[in-house]
């Protein structure tokens, strides 16, 4: 029997590996723009820590991982995303 690891993923602001679903993926895809949780592309992962989410970095870090400038409405969805968050 084979057994799977977990797909492992680095966290864009604290540089940490982790697991993949306790990770949030915003993904740049090249159709439908940026998303959050879904889609194809080039993507990027956060750690569900407040540390590195509020990092006043988070914005240049995520432009430059997703390549990609952000609409002034993503921050809000974003924020309120992350509000859960511990």
């Amino acid at each position: 029997m084979i057994i799977k690891s977990p797909v492992m993923r680095v966290c864009i602001a604290c540089r940490k590996t982790y697991d993949r679903k306790n990770l949030l993926k915003i993904t740049n895809d090249h159709k439908l723009g940026v998303m959050l949780h879904e889609g194809t592309g080039r993507s990027a992962y956060i750690c569900k820590s407040k540390k590195c989410f509020n990092s006043s970095k988070i914005t240049k870090k995520l432009q430059k991982a997703l390549k990609t400038t952000f609409e002034p409405n993503f921050f809000d969805i974003f924020a309120k995303e992350t509000a859960n968050y511990y």
